[in-house]
């Protein structure tokens, strides 16, 4: 089996995600906005949907919600079938490692370690792989994100758009079930745009992943299978 084929793909198509009438309020008081008013969403394999709108709108506080890295007020959150919204923080984490990639728009990259000790992390972390295992396949997701011949180069030494594909391959480590990305092309330009977002969006559907990404480019927004814009913490 290739280190980057899932053992067991599932059928394109198939729901990974749903989300139904999260409510979301941020902050204390008088200051207390209601930033989420009953958003509903679902996430399939081998789709990639836009969340667009002005800044403020919700966007990145309902990918938040989707991650796990936040809890809603009110609704549900199932991923895989599994309820999560109301789940511990020791579930949560352990289903971000196993079923969720996050690619940001600042890569994250641990700049101390070289690309190829990035990818592992993720790897190491889940330890569902032998340690040889883990090295082959970050030896090939970063040859598939065409960085095959800098593996021992240090993040510093890569450029903006070489450190994004990193963190591409870093969040396809773990076959996840779902992408989320916020702003994955917001601090590149134009080409290193176009080249990043046809990555992240091959690889995704190459290997039946949902791709759930946040954007304020509309040429990247065009070219996702679906755009849903929002307004005001709700889809419009």
């Amino acid at each position: 089996m290739s280190p980057v084929t899932a053992a067991t793909p599932a059928p394109a198509g198939d729901l990974v995600l749903r989300c139904t009438n999260l409510h979301r309020h941020l902050g204390q008081g008088e200051g207390r906005v209601h930033v989420l008013k009953g958003v509903s969403f679902e996430a399939r394999r081998g789709q990639v949907d836009a969340i667009v709108g002005p800044s403020g709108c919700g966007k990145s506080t309902l990918l938040y919600l989707l991650g796990l890295l936040d809890q809603p007020d009110e609704g549900q959150i199932e991923i895989n079938g599994q309820r999560m919204s109301n789940s511990d923080d020791l579930a949560r984490t352990a289903a971000r490692g196993a079923h969720i990639g996050f690619v940001f728009q600042f890569h994250f990259l641990m700049l101390e370690f070289t690309a190829l000790e990035n990818v592992l992390m993720p790897m190491r972390k889940l330890a569902k792989l032998a340690p040889g295992a883990m090295e082959a396949r970050a030896h090939a997701l970063l040859g598939s994100v065409g960085l095959g011949e800098k593996t021992r180069r240090l993040a510093t030494q890569l450029s903006g758009g070489e450190q994004q594909r990193v963190a591409i391959a870093r969040a396809l480590a773990n076959e996840p079930a779902i992408i989320l990305a916020d702003e994955p092309t917001g601090n590149l330009d134009m080409k290193n745009s176009a080249m990043v977002f046809d990555l992240l969006t091959r690889l995704a559907k190459d290997h039946g992943q949902a791709v759930v990404l946040v954007t304020h480019n509309p040429e990247i927004a065009q070219r996702c299978d679906f755009t849903r814009p929002m307004r005001d913490g709700l889809f419009v």
